[in-house]
């Protein structure tokens, strides 16, 4: 899945799109997703000049959009756009730099009514660089405010 396919299924516009491509897709179970990460991005004027580290709060934010993916294709998930409601055991093992290719690996563990819990594990290169548990609340996706 390409990013104008993703585009189509989860609202992040850039600056904060952080998924360029879904490798591997399991409906209701499992999605794969990539983040290529390009010394180009904004957040890198700031952290850190000199020594450019992808900040951690967006590893997490770029393996949510994958679970919002994989959302979006689940049976009985249409019309309803992921929230996050919390992060758990969250863990940063090493940092992700300018060159670096995102692999974001989330697994659904359980659903219950209109909350889910998944697994995320990011890696670079086959070595974990983050990992977290996540509780998403689905809920009905509203249109667009109209402009006054």
């Amino acid at each position: 899945m390409d990013s104008r396919a993703i585009q189509a299924l989860i609202p992040h516009r850039y600056p904060l799109l952080l998924v360029d491509r879904i490798l591997e897709l399991e409906p209701g179970r499992r999605a794969v997703g990539v983040k290529n990460v390009s010394m180009n991005e904004e957040f890198f004027q700031g952290h850190f000049p000199g020594r450019p580290i992808m900040p951690g709060v967006l590893i997490l934010e770029a393996m949510a959009q994958v679970g919002a993916v994989l959302f979006a294709q689940g049976e009985g998930f249409a019309g309803k756009i992921p929230v996050l409601g919390a992060i758990e055991r969250a863990r940063f093992r090493r940092p992700v730099v300018p060159g670096d290719q995102l692999v974001s690996e989330l697994t659904i563990l359980r659903v219950r009514g209109s909350v889910a819990k998944v697994q995320a594990v990011a890696r670079v290169q086959g070595q974990v660089v983050a990992e977290a548990e996540y509780m998403f609340a689905l809920v009905a996706e509203q249109a667009p405010a109209e402009e006054a």
